[in-house]
């Protein structure tokens, strides 16, 4: 509980390792019953988000696997991107933020809008303040957001990359100078950046929390292992912690 902030553990070792170091033991002769027996613990325990993530998603479950993305540098993958949208629904969130899943861009791109028709057949996604997409680019999360009121549609990545690949930006910069708007040529508002290469799906989910909650950006790259710790309560929880 005090590493992870829930009493799931991340992978059969954490177990075996805890029993070690507080018995002076290395268990060689239980090894099978103990981990027989953490497998079963970790099932009941995961059991209720499960069933949760499976009435919602169908076909996305979350699992312990999928939690483990959460530890250390890893990579989150789609299961957690996609489960973490169970979080906002259960504070009410949903009301007026809708989150296209992972897959959802994805999808769009392969097939075209006959291919993601279906996805919206119980939304109203006009009658949403903002919506949320998380985009994946081969190794890199960003977000894409869309605030249906004003007709405004935002891109936010946290290493800047897709920004340059979109250009809008260094043209409208290189645009106020040839029209002599200096007022213009800086003083963009930027958002939080990570500084490594591990990280862009935190940063993607800490954007999405931060709009859907109306909150301001006020993380950096510091605080990353914090909010991996947060959000891997809130998948176990089920809900979103709004005391941080």
């Amino acid at each position: 509980y005090r590493r992870y902030g829930s009493f799931i553990p991340l992978c059969k070792s954490d177990i075996l390792s805890h029993l070690k170091g507080s018995f002076n033991s290395g268990f060689s002769d239980w090894k099978t019953l103990i981990l027989s027996a953490a497998a079963r613990y970790q099932t009941a325990l995961i059991e209720m988000p499960v069933s949760q993530f499976q009435v919602v998603y169908k076909k996305h479950i979350l699992t312990l696997e999928d939690l483990l993305t959460l530890a250390d540098q890893n990579w989150l993958n789609d299961q957690v991107m996609t489960n973490v949208t169970k979080t906002f629904s259960h504070n009410k969130v949903s009301d007026f933020v809708h989150f296209l899943n992972s897959f959802f861009h994805r999808q769009l791109m392969t097939k075209g809008y006959e291919g993601v028709k279906r996805w919206t057949k119980q939304v109203d996604l006009f009658s949403k303040s903002i919506l949320l997409v998380p985009v994946h680019l081969e190794v890199h999360w960003c977000l894409v957001t869309a605030d249906v009121a004003s007709k405004k549609i935002c891109l936010y990545d946290s290493q800047g990359n897709a920004l340059e690949k979109v250009n809008i930006l260094k043209y409208l910069i290189t645009e106020a100078k040839g029209k002599h708007q200096s007022a213009y040529e800086s003083g963009w508002t930027k958002i939080p950046q990570q500084t490594n290469e591990n990280d862009c799906g935190v940063f993607v989910l800490e954007y999405s929390r931060c709009l859907a909650l109306s909150r301001p950006f006020q993380f950096t790259q510091k605080d990353i292992p914090k909010i991996r710790k947060r959000i891997y309560k809130e998948l176990c929880d089920c809900k979103l912690q709004l005391q941080d």
